[in-house]
C-alpha cells in the first residue's frame, strides 16, 4: 500500500512541477483586446478584409491585362498593388487577433491551473508524509493498525479522485501546449506577413516614382493646375468652402464638354443638317459612382450626422485604421486636389462623374497627383503613424450625403 502511495506522491508532485513551471502568457505582441469575444470579432473582420482585398487585387489584375491602354493599365496596376498592400495589412490584423485570442484563453488557462493547484499541492503534501512513514514503525506504534486500516480506506476512496483530477489536468496541459503552437504560428504568420507588406510598400514606391517622371515629361499643364489647385486652398476660408470651389470648377467642365461641337454653315456640304441634329449635348451622368469603397479599412469612429464635439454633425464618417494603413481611392474619377490642409493633415478631394465629389483627409503621406484619373482602389497615401484617423465625405451637388448608403 504505501509502494502505491509513494507512486501517487511521485505523479502527483509531478504535475505540481509541471504546473509551477509553465510558460507565462507571453509578451504582449500587436492589438490589444477587451475580451476573447472581441478578439474573435477583430479576427472574423480582418479574414473578411482579406478576402475582400484580394478579390479586388485579382480584378483589378484583370482589368490591366486586357487594357491596351499605357495609362489605363498603369493605373490598374497600382491600384491592383494598393489591394495587396491592403489584403497584408489585413493579415497582420487576422494574426494579431489571433494572437489576442490565444493570451485570452490561456489567461483563462492558467486561472483554472492555478486554482486545481492549490488542492492538489495539499494532497501531494499529505500523501508524502505517508510514504515517508515506515510500515513497521507503524505497526509498533498505539494504534497504529487501526490508522493504516483508516490510510487503507481514505486511500482508496482517494485515488479514483486522484485519477480524475489527473487526467483533467493532463488535458488542460495538453491544451496549454497546443494553444502554445497556435500562438507561435499566428506570430510566424505575422512576420511573414510584414515582410510581404514591407515589399509591397517599396513596389508601390517605385511604381509612384516612375509615373511622376512620366507625367513630368508628359505634360506640364499638370504642374499649372497643382498651382491652380494649391492657390485655391491658400484663398479657401475653411474646408468647405474650398471643396465648394472644385465642385464649381468640376461642374464647369462638365458643362462646357456636353456642349456641342461647331455648326457648320448652312450649305457648306451635303451632311450638315445631320451634323446639327448630331451635335445636341447628351445627358449628363448624374447617377452615383459605380463602384465605391471604404479608402481605409478600419472601425467606425464617427459615422454620418453624428453629433460631434461642438455639437456640429458629422458630414461624413471617421474611420479607426492602422497605423499607416495604405489609403486608396473610394472610386473612380479625377484628383482635383492633394495636399496638406491646416487642421486636416493631408487631403485629398476627388471628384467623380455626374456632380459626385469625394473627401478623404488625415492622411500623412500623399501619392497622388493633381490632375490624374484614378480608379476605385487607387493608392492615394498612407494614414498616419500615430493616432491614424481616416475621415471621408462624399457630396452630391453640393449636398453631403452618407457614403455608407453608395458602398459596392
Amino acid at each position: 500500500m504505501m509502494s502505491r502511495c509513494a507512486l501517487l506522491v511521485v505523479a502527483l508532485m509531478g504535475f505540481s512541477g509541471i504546473l509551477v513551471q509553465m510558460a507565462p502568457v507571453g509578451a504582449q505582441v500587436g492589438a490589444q483586446f477587451a475580451g476573447a469575444d472581441d478578439a474573435r470579432s477583430a479576427l472574423t473582420s480582418a479574414r473578411q478584409q482579406q478576402r475582400l482585398a484580394g478579390a479586388r487585387a485579382a480584378r483589378l489584375d484583370r482589368q490591366a491585362q486586357s487594357s491596351d491602354q499605357t495609362a489605363e493599365k498603369a493605373m490598374r496596376q497600382a491600384a491592383a498593388l494598393a489591394a495587396r498592400i491592403q489584403m497584408s495589412e489585413a493579415a497582420i490584423a487576422a494574426s494579431e487577433a489571433e494572437l489576442g485570442l490565444a493570451r485570452q484563453q490561456r489567461r483563462a488557462l492558467d486561472r483554472s491551473l492555478a486554482e486545481k493547484r492549490e488542492p492538489l499541492a495539499r494532497l501531494a503534501g499529505a500523501l508524502h508524509s505517508m510514504a515517508q512513514r515506515p510500515a513497521v514503525l507503524s505497526a509498533l506504534q498505539p494504534g497504529s493498525l487501526t490508522d493504516i486500516v483508516h490510510t487503507r480506506a481514505v486511500m482508496s476512496t482517494a485515488m479514483p479522485i486522484v485519477r480524475a483530477r489527473t487526467a483533467n489536468l493532463r488535458a488542460d496541459l495538453e491544451r496549454a501546449r497546443t494553444l502554445e503552437q497556435g500562438r507561435r504560428r499566428a506570430l510566424a504568420d505575422m512576420q511573414n506577413a510584414k515582410r510581404t507588406l514591407a515589399g509591397h510598400r517599396r513596389d508601390l514606391v517605385a511604381m509612384a516614382r516612375r509615373e511622376r517622371v512620366a507625367s513630368r515629361q508628359a505634360a506640364g499643364n499638370a504642374e499649372r493646375e497643382a498651382a491652380r489647385a494649391l492657390a485655391m486652398s491658400e484663398r479657401a476660408r475653411d474646408l468647405d468652402t474650398l471643396v465648394g470651389e472644385f465642385e464649381s470648377a468640376a461642374s464647369l467642365r462638365s458643362e462646357l464638354a456636353a456642349l456641342p461641337g461647331p455648326v457648320p454653315r448652312p450649305g457648306s456640304f451635303r451632311g450638315s443638317a445631320n451634323m446639327v441634329r448630331n451635335a445636341a449635348p447628351k445627358p449628363a451622368n448624374t447617377g452615383s459612382p459605380r463602384i465605391y469603397q471604404l479608402p481605409v479599412a478600419g472601425r467606425i469612429l464617427t459615422g454620418f450626422g453624428e453629433a460631434g464635439p461642438a455639437q456640429s454633425r458629422a458630414t461624413g464618417i471617421t474611420l479607426l485604421p492602422r497605423g499607416e494603413a495604405q489609403v486608396v481611392s473610394p472610386g473612380s474619377g479625377r484628383v482635383a486636389f492633394a495636399g496638406p490642409y491646416k487642421g486636416y493633415g493631408a487631403i485629398v478631394i476627388v471628384e467623380h462623374d455626374g456632380g459626385w465629389i469625394s473627401l478623404v483627409t488625415g492622411l500623412d503621406d500623399v501619392d497622388a497627383l493633381v490632375g490624374t484619373q484614378v480608379t476605385a482602389g487607387s493608392p492615394l497615401g498612407q494614414a498616419q503613424a500615430e493616432a491614424p484617423r481616416i475621415t471621408l465625405e462624399l457630396r452630391h451637388d453640393g449636398k453631403p450625403v452618407n457614403p455608407i448608403e453608395f458602398l459596392r
